[in-house]
């Protein structure tokens, strides 16, 4: 049987504070958080350009808003909306509508009203929290008027930031604050917050949900992953396990969204476990994000490969003192070994990749921070952790031996279902050896040592032939070549093969290459049937919200293209 634990490949390595025999036992977010604040609470928890707040000013916060949502009637169960950037009163409506027993639902900032729309209504949310600036503020209200919502809460900007910086984009008109609309259902954030303690709720933390997190999932339409209390802190607490740094200084840069489930699990929930603190910005900028780093000190940032690469292209970066940083954690998208190397010999700091997905509360495997990692692979499962390969065309069995097959995870972050979608259920799980196992979608192989390296995803596969073409190992080569920054590698339809890969790049500054170079040279260093039928060349590639590269939005805009190149 092909199962890898992940207790025993960590217990070779580190000796935690936590135990190794700790068994995640059943947790509450606000239980986590309320341990935090009774350890941790005159520390400073979040940094926001300069503004520090600490755990106990987030933790009074978050139950005025615990206590207001009471008030207005959410009730346990009821689900509460954050349409929010990185800003502090994510932090406050987070905590808050956990603490009044709701389940917080979230959305991306970069949504528009029809897709916000769809997720208010699927998730039946009742109450949204947005900030009152032009990108969101008439979406929210849009959403208000034409959905089944009932209430919104604004939250100012200015409120938020240092006094200094609050007057200076008062004054010079550069925070493009959007006014208050007069609305019975629209509320103010500072007059919704009310200075009432909220009534206790009892939370049953393995059934219980605190976070509804939409995915696309393989294909179709975004469903709601279903993940509960036990799910969220059972996985902030197996990160912290494989953290070889456990009493040193903790100061995390948070520029990840902290909407998507990677933030959520390890710039968030590990860092309130562990009384660190978290140096927020809105959105990711190369140059404000350097900047920053060495203004706080930052001891690690957690990114997707593209944002490196951005770090590393921004001519600030010879200027920055990394003295501090310590590590970096990649996921969301493999990351390419010249990033990797590069990344290293600027900054000093570790940078090593990991895996996860929003149905497995973020985190599924990483590499070690210290020692030998394994570059191109996922690392090891975490502690608490089960792994194994499934056959890809039949999950009852496993692949023959020495062969990829579908990764397949056990353990406590793994998420109830999705909303409403007992269908998809049926699909996204197997039962192997009397366990429930989730299936990635995602073909992996598992050496003898325990590393995990995926190979593709199921649907990404491209037959060629009858041979199965990999788009992954060909993009890998690709990147290998000196005037190639980025490379995406999809399936075109062919009379002949029934398909044939397609290669996307975009160049490094200054490059020069041809289209028809590129692919003589890349069909020259992969198998016959790998070999691409042509490579085009374009400005840039098309990236999902987290910045990590988009196979299907580049099919999507292929089909644009195609569409408007027919004839009328």
């Amino acid at each position: 049987m092909n199962v890898r634990t992940g207790p025993d490949i960590w217990r070779e390595r580190y000796v935690h504070p936590c135990g190794w025999d700790q068994q995640f036992s059943p947790l509450a977010m606000t239980d986590l958080f309320a341990q935090s604040v009774h350890r941790f609470g005159e520390r400073p928890f979040l940094d926001f350009f300069g503004r520090t707040y600490s755990y106990r000013a987030v933790w009074a916060e978050a139950r005025a808003f615990a206590a207001g949502l009471q008030r207005q009637g959410i009730a346990k169960g009821d689900r509460v909306g954050l349409f929010l950037p990185n800003v502090p009163t994510y932090l406050a409506g987070y905590f808050g509508a956990m603490m009044a027993g709701a389940t917080v639902v979230n959305f991306s900032p970069l949504y528009t009203a029809e897709e916000l729309e769809a997720q208010v209504a699927d998730s039946r949310t009742r109450l949204l929290v947005t900030v009152g600036v032009p990108s969101l503020l008439p979406t929210a209200i849009e959403v208000l008027r034409e959905s089944s919502l009932e209430q919104l809460v604004v939250s100012k900007l200015p409120a938020m930031l240092p006094f200094w910086k609050a007057l200076a984009l008062r004054v010079f008109g550069r925070g493009e604050f959007s006014p208050m609309p007069s609305a019975a259902n629209i509320t103010e954030w500072s007059r919704f917050i009310v200075n009432e303690e909220p009534r206790p709720v009892e939370i049953a933390p393995e059934t219980d949900l605190a976070l509804l997190q939409y995915t696309g999932g393989t294909t179709g339409t975004p469903k709601g992953a279903m993940l509960t209390h036990q799910n969220l802190s059972a996985n902030a607490r197996q990160i912290i396990q494989t953290d070889p740094f456990p009493d040193e200084r903790d100061v995390i840069l948070g520029v990840l969204p902290f909407f998507h489930v990677f933030a959520n699990a390890t710039v968030l929930n590990r860092t309130v476990l562990t009384g660190g603190s978290i140096a927020m910005l809105p959105r990711f900028r190369a140059g404000q994000t350097l900047k920053t780093l060495q203004r706080v000190r930052a001891t690690s940032m957690p990114g997707v490969p593209t944002m490196y690469q951005a770090l590393l292209d921004n001519p600030a970066i010879r200027r920055t003192d990394f003295s501090s940083l310590r590590n970096c954690i990649s996921g969301g998208a493999p990351l390419p070994l010249p990033i990797k190397r590069e990344f290293e010999a600027a900054t000093g700091a570790r940078l090593i990749e990991g895996y996860g997905l929003t149905e497995t509360s973020g985190v599924v495997s990483t590499n070690p921070f210290a020692g030998g990692d394994r570059t191109g692979t996922i690392g090891h499962p975490l502690p608490g952790t089960d792994v194994r390969l499934l056959d890809k065309e039949n999950p009852e069995i496993d692949p023959p031996p020495g062969e990829p097959g579908e990764l397949a995870i056990h353990g406590p972050q793994i998420m109830r279902g999705y909303w409403n979608r007992p269908d998809s259920d049926k699909h996204a799980f197997a039962q192997r050896d009397g366990k429930r196992w989730l299936r990635t979608g995602d073909i992996a192989t598992i050496d003898d040592d325990g590393f995990i390296r995926i190979v593709d995803r199921t649907k990404d596969m491209i037959a060629v032939g009858g041979f199965k073409v990999f788009p992954s190992q060909v993009e890998h080569v690709l990147v290998s070549h000196p005037d190639v920054k980025e490379a995406l590698v999809i399936g075109v339809p062919d009379s002949y093969h029934g398909e044939m890969p397609r290669a996307f790049v975009s160049l490094q500054p200054d490059a020069d290459a041809r289209a028809d170079d590129l692919r003589e040279w890349l069909n020259e260093h992969v198998g016959k049937h790998e070999r691409v039928d042509r490579v085009e060349i374009r400005e840039s590639l098309p990236k999902t919200m987290v910045g990590k590269l988009d196979r299907k939005a580049l099919r999507e805009s292929l089909q644009t293209e195609n569409a408007s190149d027919e004839p009328a």
